[in-house]
């Protein structure tokens, strides 16, 4: 890899763990405007068998999901990345701790991403949500079935589902 293929990776990478830094934030502070600031105009996020397209949908969803708990802490782990031009496809393990009405919850799951790159910013073009867990932060709930990937670059189709929670 040359010195500038290197470069314009390390500038991705750093861009995109700032675009989950801000979304994360925007998460605990539950604040709609910040969150959809993550995404492209025209971005879909499938999550809990919902296929959101556009900025008024996931906002909206956002609202309501992040609405009914009183905090919600997430953190993601290091993405795993390939950036050609100004696109990229990304993996990224996350967990929540999710206070609600006086349940505590902890999920596990895995985002598959696709990033675009818009006026010098990494934003969220596709975002597919597997949940591999939901339930107390013990983990001693069971784990659902989800789809496979396999290793990166393994992406799901564009019509494959997301979990659906049976807690």
């Amino acid at each position: 890899m040359s010195d500038a293929v290197d470069l314009d990776f390390l500038l991705a990478e750093t861009a995109i763990r700032q675009l989950y830094s801000r979304y994360a934030d925007a998460v605990w502070r539950k604040d709609r405007d910040a969150l959809v600031a993550c995404f492209t105009e025209d971005a879909t996020w499938k999550i809990a068998g919902h296929t959101l397209v556009g900025h008024q949908a996931i906002g909206d969803f956002f609202e309501a999901s992040v609405g009914a708990s009183q905090k919600v802490m997430f953190w993601w782990g290091q993405p795993v990345l390939d950036i050609a031009g100004d696109e990229g496809t990304g993996r990224l393990q996350v967990t929540e701790l999710i206070k609600r009405d006086n349940v505590e919850l902890r999920s596990l799951a895995i985002y598959y991403e696709r990033y675009r790159r818009v006026d010098d910013r990494w934003l969220l073009a596709f975002h597919h949500f597997n949940m591999h867990y939901l339930g107390p932060p013990d983990l001693s709930g069971d784990l659902h079935d989800c789809l496979e990937y396999g290793a990166p670059p393994g992406f799901p189709a564009p019509d494959d589902p997301t979990t659906v929670s049976r807690g």
